[in-house]
């Protein structure tokens, strides 16, 4: 069994921060993407993030927005509602001095309703059994840029709608993950 230490902490795996560990607090609903999962989403997404503005929704750990940067976004806007989640994504912002990273310690879908900001890429990873999934989706597209993308984690597979084309998908064990397109054409 794993300690407690190493529980708590992620690793970043590729780009400027390669194997730096991230540490995060134990708050209610917080559970880090594997790392097999993030090197796979950022496989499909081509490695590189040259160039790239992402929104980290439901941040947590930050785990997807410092890679975003570490593989050189050019700007990462990382929303989280939990104070313990949201002192530690700061903390790391400062440890990696990471000055492409807008922290904001909001919820989710007030961030939503208030922005004009678009991205290429949006990971939105929600806390499970609440709904989340279904709340924001309905309020993404406006935050996509042309041919922008949003990644997906559930607690169960999405099927593809009228407007929304699940082009990549995969699960590992019981957590379900998925690459989304826009389509405003039906």
């Amino acid at each position: 069994m794993k300690s407690k230490q190493a529980q708590n902490q992620v690793r970043i795996n590729a780009g400027v921060w390669r194997s730096r560990l991230l540490k995060f607090p134990d708050a209610e609903g917080l559970r880090p993407t594997p790392e097999r999962v993030r090197q796979t989403v950022f496989n499909w997404l081509g490695q590189e993030m040259t160039g790239k503005t992402c929104l980290d929704l439901f941040a947590g750990t930050g785990a997807f927005g410092f890679e975003a940067l570490s593989r050189n976004a050019r700007e990462v806007v990382m929303v989280e509602r939990s104070r313990t989640a949201y002192q530690s994504l700061v903390q790391n912002k400062t440890l990696l001095m990471a000055e492409h990273a807008q922290i904001l310690h909001q919820d989710a879908m007030q961030y939503l309703l208030q922005t004009q900001q678009q991205f290429d890429v949006i990971f939105c990873d929600p806390p499970y059994q609440k709904g989340c999934v279904e709340q924001v989706l309905p309020h993404l597209p406006k935050c996509l840029k042309t041919n922008g993308v949003v990644y997906v984690e559930a607690e169960f597979a999405i099927a593809p709608t009228a407007h929304w084309e699940v082009f990549k998908q995969s699960k590992a064990g019981n957590v379900y993950y998925h690459l989304l397109k826009y389509s405003s054409v039906i």
